[in-house]
């Protein structure tokens, strides 16, 4: 083959070359809030969950993204913020309507509800729930993100993400290094303050009394970090143990203080794999102040 023959075989083999990679290549950038989210679901590594709630919640799914956040809650307040960072992905860990369906029935002629939608509607904003999937990465992506919020990495147990030894301290001194943690919280807490412990265990979000109790009744557990229950559930099952000498103790740090570090693991954890989207973590804090 002649030199100028050879020549214009390579430039059409580049060309063609180049048409097939337009083809068949997406940046992020072109990517729909469904592709996102398959990306997503494939990264935890998990099966398929039947009967999920991790489902898109608002929104249409051929949405084309041009920012994420990262929430635990997808409040009216942090929905305004995404909007501010030209976000309109939101991957939130907790419902978005007040229960755990998001059955919004009831809601129908809500104001509070309406407006809300209406201001997801108007800015064409996709919801989405990360519930499901990302407490069943391995390990626990809610659990890796308290752990590296409470600095307790080199305290946990054959590298679980829910059970640590601490050095000795007393249940009262375990409570002034939390507030270090949450300053602008408060904690229910059902224990002897004098009480010496070591075994601790993470019991984040509200994974129901009976989880809690099971947990109590380990000889090796000595206090539980929880996140919430009804008060007449846990709380009253250890009044009793405390009335009866039983040495353990159980703080409740709240529902959103025992998982939001989750979420902010896992804006980071994103930002591994979505490379040309900007993906922002925004704090909800919680529902309510003490006084």
């Amino acid at each position: 083959m002649k030199p100028l023959s050879i020549f214009f075989s390579f430039m059409f083999i580049t060309f063609c070359s180049g048409l097939n990679w337009g083809q068949n290549s997406q940046t992020a950038k072109t990517m729909t809030a469904q592709q996102v989210i398959a990306l997503i679901i494939k990264n935890t590594g998990a099966n398929t969950i039947p009967n999920t709630v991790d489902v898109i919640k608002e929104g249409d799914p051929q949405t084309v993204v041009t920012g994420i956040v990262t929430c635990m809650f997808a409040t009216l307040d942090v929905l305004k913020q995404a909007v501010a960072k030209n976000c309109n992905l939101l991957v939130v860990h907790e419902p978005l309507y007040y229960n755990h369906l998001d059955d919004t029935k009831q809601l129908q002629n809500d104001p509070v509800f309406l407006e809300k939608r209406k201001f997801i509607t108007d800015h064409k904003l996709v919801i989405w729930r990360f519930h499901d999937y990302i407490h069943s990465m391995r390990p626990d992506g809610i659990e890796t993100g308290m752990v590296e919020k409470l600095g307790w990495k080199n305290y946990t147990v054959k590298g679980s993400t829910n059970q640590f030894v601490l050095p000795e301290t007393t249940l009262n001194e375990l409570l002034k290094s939390l507030k270090q943690v949450f300053p602008k919280n408060a904690f229910y807490v059902v224990g002897n303050p004098d009480l010496k412990l070591s075994n601790v265990r993470l019991a984040a979000g509200a994974p129901g009394s009976s989880a809690h109790i099971r947990l109590l009744e380990d000889k090796n557990v000595d206090v539980i970090l929880a996140g919430e229950s009804p008060q007449w559930e846990t709380y009253e099952y250890m009044r009793d143990a405390v009335a009866e000498g039983r040495p353990k103790a159980i703080i409740f740090l709240g529902h959103i203080n025992s998982e939001e570090a989750g979420m902010n693991f896992c804006s980071s954890w994103l930002k591994g794999f979505i490379k040309d989207l900007p993906v922002y973590f925004i704090e909800c804090g919680p529902s309510f102040w003490s006084f």
